[in-house]
């Protein structure tokens, strides 16, 4: 939209155009059948058109290509380019010519112009002219400012400026959740809509860590020796489609061994996204770091190491458990108990003493058990106590295993 000051008689004329790629020309077939009362002019009219492709002249779409017309649709994370351009429309020579661009944001003021220095003198039918550029951060409404100041041959100072307004447009649409497994590790799943009304391309979308995790993208598989994006070949995202990836992070050694450090809020990290659109026109975006709250396991984590998935009826089977003593001041004396269930039986001695564990450090457990039950058992009944404070932590549904009988197994 061009709102401009009221008109003077300048010696100067400022014109502004967007660069960006340009359109397909589409035109509409007006066609009809031979019996009808034009016969065969519409379609004599299509083939002489010159716009259209010869052969398939009732298709839309055509072989020309035509410029941007006005400003159009700007989004955020592309980068807005613009040609500007004074020409001496008088028979003057007109001096000390100072072209300035300025980009009103809702929060700042950029400055786009390339120089900063006024050209000595313009001669009639000459012009000045600049490409900017600036990487669009910022939706909302942008005013791009355009000034020119000019001293004419009588030594009068002259200066106009004109103003063209611009919304920048928001062109995805980002969900994200946390899942929490059992280990220290996090799935983080990412929703991605196109919320434009012209198709993507999804050139990239990845996530890059913060200094705590690394990550792996589980939206690959392997074929025939060959990672492939389990989006297919051509990742096209249709105007108001939604693509979700899917992301695993695990802490790094040396944040996993401190018990503490990964309590409360945590900085995951931050999503890196990269598209083209129309005749490969690319945007980028990137979030803000992301955040999750890290699960809280109190003064005392169990978490299962090793367990079979499938084990036998009535027959012994072993898992190992890693203790950890999440307090960064206290340390712990422990006993540890087994209860036995409806299902689930423990072998071996219960009270057993663990020992002294100090703050943040782990220790590794054995432990034998059986089940008296088929199905789908869930493994119950650990208790750790604290001598100290003569606390008792209950830990239930920790796992679960699937008990079936030998013969079955076997077969």
């Amino acid at each position: 939209m061009d709102v401009n000051q009221p008109k003077q008689e300048h010696l100067l004329a400022l014109k502004v155009m967007r660069l960006t790629k340009p359109t397909l020309f589409t035109n509409i077939p007006v066609t009809c059948e031979e019996r009808d009362l034009p016969g065969y002019l519409f379609n004599q009219l299509m083939k002489d058109d010159p716009s259209t492709v010869k052969g398939a002249e009732t298709l839309m779409l055509g072989e020309m290509l035509t410029l941007p017309q006005n400003f159009g649709n700007i989004f955020l994370g592309e980068t807005f380019s613009s040609y500007i351009s004074v020409h001496n429309d008088s028979n003057q020579v007109v001096k000390d010519i100072l072209v300035k661009a300025d980009l009103q944001t809702s929060s700042q003021r950029l400055n786009l112009s390339a120089s900063s220095a006024a050209v000595a003198e313009l001669k009639p039918d000459c012009c000045i002219d600049d490409v900017i550029h600036h990487e669009v951060k910022e939706i909302g409404t942008h005013i791009l400012v355009c000034a020119v100041s000019y001293t004419t041959q009588t030594g009068e100072k002259m200066y106009f400026r004109k103003f063209f307004k611009f919304q920048v447009l928001k062109p995805l649409d980002v969900k994200t959740k946390f899942y929490n497994a059992e280990t220290d590790e996090v799935f983080l799943e990412a929703q991605i809509q196109n919320i434009t009304t012209s198709p993507m391309f999804m050139e990239k979308v990845s996530l890059e860590p913060s200094m705590m995790y690394n990550v792996a993208e589980l939206n690959t598989v392997d074929t025939a020796g060959e990672s492939e994006s389990t989006f297919g070949s051509r990742t096209y995202l249709q105007p108001m489609d939604t693509r979700q990836y899917l992301y695993c992070l695990k802490p790094k050694q040396e944040f996993a061994e401190k018990a503490g450090v990964i309590k409360g809020v945590t900085v995951i990290g931050k999503l890196d996204i990269v598209w083209k659109t129309n005749l490969g026109e690319r945007g980028r975006l990137q979030t803000s770091q992301l955040q999750r709250m890290a699960p809280g396991y109190g003064d005392v984590r169990l978490s299962l190491e090793t367990i079979p998935d499938t084990v036998n009826l009535e027959e012994p089977f072993d898992i190992t458990c890693k203790i950890t003593n999440c307090s960064s001041e206290r340390t712990m004396d422990l006993v540890l108990e087994m209860c036995n269930t409806n299902a689930i039986h423990w072998c071996g001695v219960s009270g057993r003493q663990l020992g002294k564990l100090h703050p943040s450090s782990s220790l590794h457990l054995a432990l034998t058990l059986l089940s008296s039950v088929q199905g789908l058992q869930s493994v119950s009944g650990l208790r750790l106590t604290d001598t100290f404070l003569k606390r008792t932590y209950e830990y239930d549904d920790i796992a679960q295993v699937c008990v079936v009988s030998s013969e079955v197994k076997q077969s």
